[in-house]
């Protein structure tokens, strides 16, 4: 795609290069590009619509609901610019569909971690909004995953997420040659004491963001390792990409159920079918 422009109003949006016809309402963020390939092979069909960078971008459909994909490469300054442009091309809805570390020893390698909030120990929501702000997942989202991974009947958990901005020492991992930070060695035991579930690098900054500019967004992880037990394994990959996916149909019917009644905001007084 071409004529893109670093001016945040231009159509075609400067990272991404995605425009308002290239994305779908909602949108799935993993982290690896190519993960992307393991996302839409849940689609019933999908196209390649731009891929720049760590950015790859697919649109098509889920039974009828349109979906979208994004990759943001790892961290959470780079899953900023995602959510920034998807945001200005039109999209509302954002769910980070990642792997994680657990860090409660009743959580297997392979269970999905639902996030219902995060600790924003990176530093890119910082420079959007106070720090004592909340990284709060929309409710909506949430209902949407937990039905999902329920009918789909796959293990999973809700809870708290921390999201780091470092893969080693700001996990409480030894550096390059056994390097320590000087707060890490008591950092995963003081989070699993607060009922932290799992820790990861984007979850915070896409919720906080999401919520100070009104849009919607949620985040799903498989567990990879077991920061307690010490187990690892890369398994049940597609677990987590699979739930996304059907949660984005779900909300397609939450949101039209809404309209129906008449609400703005779904209830426990409203039923969908699949």
């Amino acid at each position: 795609m071409t004529g893109h422009s670093e001016d945040p109003n231009a159509d075609v949006q400067y990272h991404l290069e995605v425009g308002p016809e290239d994305v779908a309402d909602t949108v799935l963020l993993p982290g690896n590009p190519e993960r992307l390939e393991k996302i839409v092979a849940h689609w019933d069909d999908h196209e390649i619509v731009a891929h720049h960078r760590e950015y790859r971008t697919a649109t098509g459909r889920y039974r009828e609901t349109p979906i979208s994909v994004t990759s943001t490469g790892i961290g959470s300054p780079s899953a900023a610019i995602a959510v920034e442009e998807l945001a200005r091309a039109g999209s509302d809805t954002f769910i980070r569909v990642g792997s994680c570390g657990a860090i409660q020893a009743e959580m297997d390698v392979g269970d999905l971690v639902i996030t219902t909030g995060a600790v924003r120990q990176e530093g890119t929501s910082d420079e959007y909004v106070r720090e004592d702000y909340p990284a709060a997942a929309d409710y909506e989202v949430v209902s949407a995953l937990v039905a999902a991974a329920e009918r789909l009947g796959y293990d999973y958990h809700t809870g708290v997420t921390m999201s780091a901005d470092s893969f080693y020492a700001g996990q409480g991992r030894p550096g390059y040659e056994g390097f320590e930070a000087a707060w890490a060695e008591d950092l995963v035991d003081q989070l699993s004491e607060a009922n932290v579930k799992n820790i990861e690098m984007e979850a915070s900054a896409i919720l906080t963001i999401a919520t100070v500019y009104g849009l919607r967004a949620g985040a799903v992880c498989t567990v990879y390792a077991n920061r307690e037990t010490g187990e690892f394994r890369t398994e049940g990959e597609s677990r987590a990409a699979e739930t996304a996916t059907l949660a984005t149909h779900l909300l397609a019917k939450m949101d039209a159920k809404k309209r129906e009644a008449g609400v703005d905001h779904w209830h426990a007084g409203l039923s969908i079918d699949e």
